[in-house]
């Protein structure tokens, strides 16, 4: 099982972070993006996030430095690279002609046994295994950010999803420290069919001043337990990630419940994504 390579599309936040998930689970990665400034980027985030665990870390004995961490991860834009992996990890942005392009050149390119899982939020597996030859080895995996502090993921099960493909799958992941909650395929699955549901009426009640970013998150925090209130975790994911996956629920179910507030496309229009552009409900 160590040692097996494996193949991840696309270097943003959570592409890196299952990079490096991986590689610190002594698994060979390539890492695939079509821009070299993001896999700069990426391998500069897997440096720095590695190296902090590193000092949060209590067990120093069982601590890879980054550079060990890095020397398991090739970061190149040729697809051509894959044609020996095991198994591909598919995180590009959530727009379906992103993803229709890359599942055919994947099909050309990695060998018949090769498992494709596709790291959504929102897009149907059985829509993205039709894309490919090989629709009884396609996946999903909604891993959760950041991926190497998340301790489970959401596995959805496509219709033709094998069970040597589920067993496959929950071997890397055993691998990887990561437990699985298996669901079968829907758009937006448990997790986000729910959970951008209360995103985007958060956002409606800043919209209707109802109250201030804050005081919506605290009654979730304060009042529910809950460790980031909605608002902060959509600046976490990037606002232009959740209108991307309230769209498409909106146009899977064609329900008026899930339609995206004006507010959350002013502001990604505005280019106020979140954390990663710097501000977003709030600044950092």
């Amino acid at each position: 099982m160590e040692n097996k390579k494996i193949g991840v599309i696309g270097a943003g936040v959570m592409g890196s972070g299952v990079a490096q998930n991986l590689a610190q689970s002594n698994f060979q990665v390539i890492l695939i993006d079509i821009s070299q400034s993001a896999l700069e980027k990426a391998k500069s985030d897997i440096h720095n996030n590695v190296r902090f665990q590193g000092l949060m870390t209590k067990d120093k004995s069982s601590f890879l430095p980054p550079e060990t961490v890095l020397e398991r991860i090739t970061f190149t834009t040729d697809y051509s690279t894959l044609d020996n992996t095991w198994y591909v990890i598919e995180n590009v942005v959530e727009k379906w002609e992103a993803k229709a392009d890359v599942y055919p050149r994947l099909d050309e390119i990695c060998p018949a046994h090769t498992v494709f899982a596709v790291d959504t939020s929102c897009y149907s597996i059985t829509r993205v295994a039709s894309l490919t030859r090989r629709p009884d080895r396609v996946i999903g995996i909604h891993f959760m950010n950041p991926v190497p502090m998340k301790s489970a993921v959401e596995v959805i099960k496509g219709w033709h999803t094998s069970l040597e493909t589920i067993e496959i799958t929950k071997e890397m992941l055993t691998a990887m420290g990561k437990e699985w909650i298996m669901v079968n395929d829907s758009p937006g699955f448990v997790s986000n069919r729910v959970l951008m549901l209360t995103i985007n009426e958060a956002i409606f009640l800043l919209q209707e001043q109802v109250a201030q970013p804050r005081d919506v998150d605290d009654i979730f925090k304060k009042c529910f337990g809950h460790k980031m209130g909605p608002l902060e975790t959509a600046d976490l994911i990037g606002l232009d990630t959740i209108l991307y996956s309230i769209e498409v629920l909106h146009e899977s179910f064609n329900d008026s419940k899930f339609r995206p507030c004006n507010l959350l496309k002013k502001m990604v229009d505005a280019g106020l994504l979140g954390r990663k552009s710097g501000k977003g409900f709030y600044t950092y």
